[in-house]
């Protein structure tokens, strides 16, 4: 993550622009320093840049737990808290611990078991196995629990746009 190249995301070299507005930034730099007063630890990034925009670096934390802003909020890129567990079976109950769930990851050699993790304990409106979460015209997309209602993209997001009426006459 020290590498991505964050800036103007008109330049083609850059590879993380600015969050969408800056009281957004400032909640997610909230959530860092807050997790790290609760004993995280920031590997890289953590601190707002200096100049225009609403930027924040790639930051890494570690050390994550319950009870902190990293483990129990919803904390939008570009920040990944690294929360240690001992098995799959805890790394399920973790990814599940929580009230949003829009996009959730498996990431494992046995492709049958991955599928099996996302399709049937993951708690979340989109799983992908061996790949970043993503938004694609052809799949669904929308989350569970906090994370919205409904679905945009594909035949089924469409749907949700429409008004469908019942004309009954006897």
């Amino acid at each position: 993550m020290a590498a991505v190249r964050m800036g103007d995301p008109l330049h083609s070299d850059t590879q993380i622009g600015p969050q969408a507005r800056r009281d957004l930034r400032d909640t997610l730099h909230r959530q860092v320093v807050h997790s790290i007063a609760q004993g995280a630890r920031c590997l890289l990034g953590g601190k707002i840049p200096d100049g225009p925009g609403a930027y924040y670096p790639p930051t890494v934390l570690t050390d994550v737990r319950k009870g902190m802003p990293a483990y129990d909020e919803e904390v939008f890129c570009p920040v990944a808290a690294i929360i240690p567990v001992h098995d799959a079976d805890q790394a399920v109950a973790v990814a599940n611990d929580s009230m949003v769930g829009l996009g959730g990851g498996v990431i494992t050699q046995d492709f049958a078991r991955g599928e099996r993790i996302a399709a049937e304990l993951m708690e979340s409106g989109c799983v992908f196995v061996n790949e970043h979460v993503r938004s694609d015209p052809r799949l669904p997309f929308g989350g569970i629990k906090e994370s919205g209602y409904g679905r945009e993209l594909s035949v089924y997001g469409i749907k949700e746009f429409v008004n469908i009426k019942t004309v009954y006459v006897a």
